[in-house]
């Protein structure tokens, strides 16, 4: 009896039914069409289904998404991001003004402040690099050789020294010595405290090389002057000429500051090279 029944469902299901459309005036048959229950079931499982699918794609990829209660829009998406940037903003300066408090109070307490220009990344085991020769590198070393063997030029010691006696350095600012030139603790110059916003000058007459911001060192000022004598100024708050510039000795080129992480409040770093190695700068420079 239970599989009479339910072949007589799916029979009905499959029977045929003609929808014939009339014209009303003349009784002119315009069209049929010819459907069963279960044809009609699927053309609307199958238009429910596009239609959720669609509605699901718009919601996903398009603005209409933000009309939904609770779902937050663009404007609020960039405010969270820009106040991510400015809470992290927020924690350097923080970090920077306590680097600072603990430098005066070294200072106050007659010692000397610490200097996280030469901070050492302790995270790098410099002992465990191992360097292997390659063969190309074998082969180049063996052509200079061999190209430089008979070459008595080489041989041939510079004797021409350049005296600095007769140059005359400006002191970039006029401050307290905070931190000298220390090589052995890879501090190649020297730290001047100064009240902000203090001009800084160039020591001799030069052309700007670099003017940029790094993330160590914040801004930096780099002019090459006569004698290959090469001048650096760190911690800059603003600077005041860009690459390509000429400028005179005494000439403003920065402001004061405190900017980069290697800082512990606002100071000058002053760094002076000649022929690729670093000087002392106080033997040059009355600060």
């Amino acid at each position: 009896m239970a599989k009479e029944k339910k072949k007589h469902l799916v029979n009905k299901l499959k029977h045929k039914y003609r929808l014939i459309i009339y014209n009303d005036d003349t009784f002119e048959e315009v069209g049929f069409l010819r459907l069963s229950r279960l044809n009609l079931f699927s053309i609307i499982g199958s238009g429910l289904i596009l239609l959720v699918t669609a509605i699901t794609v718009l919601i996903a990829f398009t603005p209409i998404r933000e009309f939904i209660p609770g779902y937050p829009d663009g404007n609020m998406r960039r405010n969270i991001i820009t106040n991510v940037y400015k809470l992290d903003s927020l924690e350097h300066e923080l970090e920077i003004r306590d680097r600072y408090f603990e430098s005066i109070n070294t200072i106050i307490r007659g010692g000397n402040p610490l200097s996280y220009e030469s901070a050492r990344d302790t995270s790098v085991r410099y002992e465990e690099i191992i360097f292997d020769k390659s063969e190309h590198d074998s082969l180049l070393r063996q052509q200079i050789e061999e190209e430089e063997l008979y070459n008595l030029s080489i041989l041939t010691k510079t004797t021409n020294k350049t005296d600095f006696s007769r140059i005359h350095f400006y002191s970039p600012v006029k401050g307290i010595i905070t931190n000298s030139f220390n090589p052995n603790e890879n501090h190649l110059g020297t730290d001047v405290v100064t009240a902000s916003n203090n001009v800084v000058v160039a020591v001799l007459e030069g052309t700007v090389i670099i003017a940029n911001w790094t993330l160590e060192t914040g801004y930096v000022i780099q002019i090459q002057h006569n004698n290959n004598l090469i001048s650096i100024y760190k911690h800059n708050s603003e600077l005041l000429k860009k690459a390509g510039n000429h400028v005179t000795a005494g000439e403003a080129i920065a402001i004061i500051g405190n900017s980069g992480e290697l800082t512990s409040g606002p100071h000058l770093h002053f760094e002076l090279w000649h022929n690729g190695t670093p000087l002392d700068p106080e033997d040059y420079v009355a600060f």
